[in-house]
């Protein structure tokens, strides 16, 4: 037995890889294995969409519940606990229970959480069915690239993958316009009610179109569950602090700093855990080949600069020019509609070129992209932002999908499962970290800005005087009373400073996200070329 067979979480799993890829060979003419591609495409959108379009309709949602900012906080953060908590062991539990049952288990549970929630009594119920949704869409992504990698015929794997990143992007960047089409046609129930009409043709497309598995692959005494317990309450606890740091001051909050703490040590106990056993359900020793290291860095990389980026524009939009969300929706699909032109050609292009150009090159377009943002100004709106925002579009296409690729030609189908594993790991906390980073960052960024502009508005210099006095023309058509409208010409001046402070904090926020840009682009060249490729 070869040294990673002899490691791998599931040692069945290369005979069922066998017995599978044999399946395919003698059904090659079969439509049964693109109706289940479908099924996990779909699954994938509704994973990234879940948790975007619940947050661009935080505000409808605390609106509906009658729940204050504070609480409403914590609508987002349980749905993406319950996403971290399943997604690191689906791959796991997909092999030994079979990957259909897992997704038919799944949706289902996601089915019922999402036509429940929106009719919850309070918010303590709310945000149980929110945590529960998120575990039953956070076994959607982790499964399906193994299932394009077993299951799509050799030739067309990159085209699976290329498909899979776009899913991956669209449904990033459709979120806002959706949200902002139900509330303003429909109602706040719809950023939930929405799955209800995908999900019953992704349970036909899985339980159609997949292979129905045999027995279990194991016992349930022989499963690793002090793993998968230390894996998903480590994360979720860690996500958690992620997700409230910005709001609760990091570290001079209490609640924090246990989340912090306990995540932490939970996560060590998850990584003893799985040095130590003999059947670890995720073989932590793969990360010491030679190509992981970086492209997993990558991948949270990425994760982090799109996160950023796409958190920048909505908050500039809704800050500065007040946009609703359904006008946000109208710049951000800028970034999604380019993948479906580029989605068959760079699946053509990434068999023939090597992916390492391919990464660089996205990655380039990224970082230019947020180089160009850096020349925002408080007159920009819908259209100033589509030239960077298409060449950010097409760059991140080439980046996550020839980053995908050269992680799947990495690996051997041993470690299968535990790269589904680290991926969701690397995508989920790469962009929490990147969120987090962002919100934190343009925060202090601000204040520091607003006080520096401050320090220049002289109530005595000739430049303060004028403005007020044009402030108080304009507002003098409406008011005779001389006192009411130089208080509010002086409210006007405050809020000209203070929009001036966050244009200002955004341009550094394209800064940060074009330095982890190149930050990226120099991990790109440490990537070798891989050895063994898989497919």
């Amino acid at each position: 037995m070869s040294a990673a067979a002899a490691t791998a979480p599931v040692p069945s799993l290369a005979a069922a890889s066998g017995a599978e890829q044999t399946a395919q060979q003698t059904h090659k003419i079969s439509s049964r294995p693109y109706i289940g591609l479908v099924g996990v495409l779909l699954g994938a959108t509704m994973s990234t969409l879940g948790s975007r379009t619940t947050t661009f309709g935080l505000a409808d949602l605390r609106g509906g519940l009658h729940v204050g900012f504070d609480e409403g906080a914590w609508i987002t953060t349980s749905f993406g606990v319950g996403q971290m908590l399943i997604g690191v062991a689906s791959p796991y539990l997909g092999a030994i229970f079979g990957v259909r049952r897992i997704l038919l288990m799944g949706i289902i549970v996601f089915f019922m959480t999402s036509l429940l929630g929106p009719l919850s009594p309070n918010l303590t119920a709310f945000l149980i069915m929110q945590f529960l949704g998120g575990i039953g869409s956070g076994t959607f992504i982790p499964l399906t690239v193994s299932y394009i990698l077993r299951n799509i015929p050799k030739g067309l794997v990159i085209y699976g993958i290329s498909i899979y990143a776009m899913n991956s992007e669209l449904s990033q960047n459709v979120a806002a316009s959706l949200e902002g089409w139900y509330t303003d046609n429909l109602s706040w129930h719809w950023i939930d009610w929405q799955y209800c009409i995908a999900l019953p043709i992704m349970y036909l497309c899985i339980w159609y179109g997949m292979p129905v598995e045999g027995g279990l692959s194991r016992r349930l005494r022989d499963l690793d569950w002090p793993g998968i317990f230390y894996a998903g309450a480590g994360f979720g606890l860690l996500y958690a602090a992620l997700d409230q740091g910005n709001r609760l001051d990091w570290l001079n909050s209490g609640l924090i700093v246990g989340l912090l703490v306990g995540g932490g040590l939970l996560t060590m106990l998850f990584i003893a855990r799985e040095l130590i056993s003999p059947s670890p359900f995720v073989n932590i020793r793969v990360i010491a080949h030679e190509n992981l290291i970086p492209l997993l860095l990558l991948l949270a990389g990425f994760r982090f600069i799109i996160l950023s980026t796409a958190y920048i524009i909505p908050s500039y939009l809704q800050t500065v020019q007040n946009f609703r969300e359904l006008q946000v929706g109208s710049v951000l699909l800028w970034i999604a509609l380019p993948q479906f032109a580029i989605v068959l050609p760079l699946g053509y292009v990434l068999n023939r070129v090597d992916g390492r150009y391919v990464l660089a090159l996205g990655n380039l377009m990224i970082g230019i992209a947020c180089l160009m943002g850096t020349n925002l100004t408080s007159e920009w709106a819908t259209n100033d932002f589509l030239p960077s925002q298409i060449l950010q579009a097409l760059g991140q296409s080439f980046a996550l999908t020839s980053l995908i690729v050269l992680v799947i030609k990495s690996i051997s189908p041993a470690d299968a499962l535990t790269i589904g594993s680290l991926l969701q790991m690397s995508r989920l906390f790469g962009g929490e970290i990147g969120t987090s980073f962002m919100q934190t960052f343009v925060r202090v960024r601000e204040q520091v800005h607003s006080n520096l502009i401050g320090l220049h508005v002289d109530a005595s210099s000739v430049m303060t005087v004028d403005r007020l006095t044009t402030y108080q023309n304009a507002l003098g058509a409406h008011s005779a009373d001389h006192a009411v409208t130089a208080g509010r010409a002086t409210k006007l001046l405050g809020s000209a400073v203070a929009q001036q402070a966050a244009v200002y904090s955004y341009i550094d926020g394209f800064l940060a996200a074009a330095v982890g840009s190149a930050i990226c682009l120099l991990l790109v060249a440490t990537v070798q070329k891989p050895k063994n490729p898989a497919f």
